[in-house]
């Protein structure tokens, strides 16, 4: 009986070598989240699957199914990123965000579509970033939309105490909580940072605008107030992992 092949785009989240010359390649896909193939001969220097199967690299595949494996039949580049690879920061916040997709994806995800546009958006964003702060915008909507995709969406507007609309008030992030606190309802059993209430505007504006737009913060934020935000945001992201993200170490001693 012949096997079942269907097409999909996925992007390469993570490879192991499985031969001498086959790799598993983890990918995540438009159509149905988290999946493995095998990918026969590409470290063969004439195969046709080749760089395709690079990580950070977006395909167009064709996917025979296995009864445990898949296995990449063709591969058509739809991106590359190229020049992600040019720039050390750029490579590792790419790296980052794809090692969290990777951590929290799942196979036949029905939010698989939308995951896989945050993360397609945020990687093409960050290859073509012409400074780190626009590295880093792109990695904090990434960080704020990939985390209300999945069900963990931070609260901004309101005390998650008192429902009370925070406007210039005292503000308190907990991570814990997921969300804002008031001064009023802080207590020594929350785990806070204080929040400014322009940071708070911030991370409102870049979790409600898409990727390709420069809004009013976006254009004033400099690289000190990005590393703040995205430090508080990967603390979160990591708090609800339930592993740990490698990259982050990383990117704590040549990024920052």
């Amino acid at each position: 009986m012949a096997q079942k092949c269907r097409n999909i785009d996925a992007i390469n989240l993570k490879s192991y070598n499985l031969s001498e010359s086959d790799k598993i390649i983890v990918m995540y896909s438009k159509e149905s989240g988290l999946i493995r193939g095998v990918a026969k001969g590409c470290k063969k220097p004439k195969s046709k699957l080749g760089a395709r199967m690079d990580l950070l690299v977006a395909n167009s595949l064709m996917i025979s199914n296995g009864r445990n494996l898949n296995t990449i039949c063709e591969a058509r580049s739809i991106n590359t990123f190229r020049k992600t690879r040019e720039d050390m920061d750029k490579l590792m916040y790419s790296s980052y965000i794809s090692e969290v997709t990777a951590a929290f994806g799942v196979e036949n995800d029905p939010c698989s579509n939308e995951v896989y546009d945050v993360l397609y958006k945020a990687l093409d964003r960050i290859s073509n970033a012409e400074n780190k702060v626009e590295v880093l915008v792109a990695v904090l909507k990434f960080q704020l939309k990939f985390m209300q995709i999945t069900g963990f969406g931070i609260e901004f507007e309101s005390c998650l105490c008192c429902q009370k609309p925070l406007k210039k008030e005292d503000i308190y992030f907990s991570a814990n909580r997921g969300g804002v606190i008031c001064q009023d309802c802080l207590s020594d059993t929350i785990v806070s940072t204080k929040l400014h209430y322009k940071i708070r505007d911030f991370l409102v504006e870049l979790l409600n605008s898409d990727f390709e737009e420069h809004l009013q913060y976006e254009r004033k934020a400099t690289e000190k107030v990005c590393l703040v935000c995205f430090d508080m945001l990967k603390k979160y992201v990591q708090l609800h992992c339930a592993k740990q993200i490698k990259s982050v170490n990383f990117l704590e001693t040549v990024c920052n």
